[in-house]
């Protein structure tokens, strides 16, 4: 009977150790899997950093693409008037040519002379003669020849400053285009400040990289092209702190504000055909809008994108909501 009793104490003091063992075990799974966690959590916020930074990139490589344009069409005018210098550098290096072939027909002519004379003494004075005037004759061409040497030297010279012309002008004009494109996004930050400060608690209205986006729904009842009294208020609002912007933009500052209207890709059924008459007519009567509240409308342009551009590609009514926008972009000419 001891021995049995003793047997069982035993088994009973095992058990503490192997719940202990559980417990540890249990720990360890849930660090791991609250590491795991928090891991997901700086993924997916690193993740969303990058996409911003990179839709930020994607704008000024567009906008440096544009400059890039503006510069090698002037690269392309320059390019014609050294194409031109080049011409007459070819047709004066074609008369040097000419000339120096017919100064070697002379002087055969003159070797050809020299031997006739030591043949025939009787026509030594009229040979004589004729050797006087093909001398005279080289002496002109090759002074002929001297003066167009000198004008080719003279090219090469005003060739080369051409190039440093070039050369000067490109960089000067790379300058002017950074210091335009950084003079309007100032006055691009300015315009939107004030219309996020007027406009800060209003819902359906706020700023989308480098546009200031309304919800069609704030501007227009669906289907139409007619302002609401409370869309007019906005645009009208909108004027106003414009006119205040373009007034302080320098003169020589080719820029305008473009009105680009947008649609859902639902089918429309309205007084319109699709919806490139109505994002079209949308942008325009915002437009004659501001003209009437005095905005300059030579700088101003209204543009149709129909359903071509969305925000948001799902089919949800959530989604066409965001579509159904017009967008105001300020940029140059």
């Amino acid at each position: 009977m001891a021995r049995r009793r003793r047997g069982s104490h035993n088994a009973l003091d095992a058990w503490p150790g192997y719940v202990d063992a559980l417990s540890t075990l249990l720990m360890v799974v849930t660090f791991v899997l609250l590491v795991f966690v928090v891991g997901q959590q700086f993924l997916s916020v690193s993740l969303s950093r990058r996409e911003h930074t990179l839709d930020a990139l994607q704008k000024q490589l567009a906008e440096l693409s544009h400059m890039l344009s503006m510069t090698e069409d002037k690269n392309k005018s320059l390019s014609s008037t050294v194409a031109t210098l080049a011409d007459e550098k070819q047709h004066n290096q074609a008369q040097l040519q000419t000339l120096s072939t017919q100064i070697a027909a002379l002087t055969g002519q003159l070797q050809s002379k020299d031997q006739a004379l030591a043949s025939a003494d009787d026509t030594s004075k009229q040979q004589n003669s004729k050797i006087s005037d093909l001398q005279a004759q080289i002496e002109e061409l090759t002074r002929q020849l001297q003066a167009i040497s000198n004008a080719l030297d003279i090219e090469k010279k005003a060739e080369q400053g051409k190039d440093a012309q070039i050369a000067d002008l490109g960089s000067k004009l790379n300058l002017a285009l950074a210091d335009k494109v950084n003079q309007l996004k100032r006055y691009r930050s300015e315009f939107f400040g004030r219309l996020r400060d007027l406009l800060k608690n209003q819902k359906g209205v706020n700023v989308v990289g480098d546009r200031f986006v309304f919800q069609s729904e704030i501007l227009f009842p669906q289907g139409s092209a007619d302002l609401t009294p409370e869309g007019r208020k906005e645009i009208t609002t909108l004027a106003h702190t414009f006119r205040q912007v373009a007034s302080t933009i320098p003169t020589d500052l080719p820029w305008i504000l473009r009105v680009d209207g947008h649609a859902d890709r639902q089918p429309i059924h309205s007084a319109f055909p699709s919806n490139w008459e109505l994002s079209s007519e949308r942008a325009i009567t915002v437009v004659k809008l501001l003209i009437a509240e005095g905005v300059d409308p030579h700088h101003l342009a209204a543009t149709g994108f129909a359903d071509y551009q969305p925000l948001d590609a799902a089919s949800t009514p959530a989604a066409y909501a965001r579509n159904r926008r017009i967008e105001f972009r300020l940029t140059d000419r």
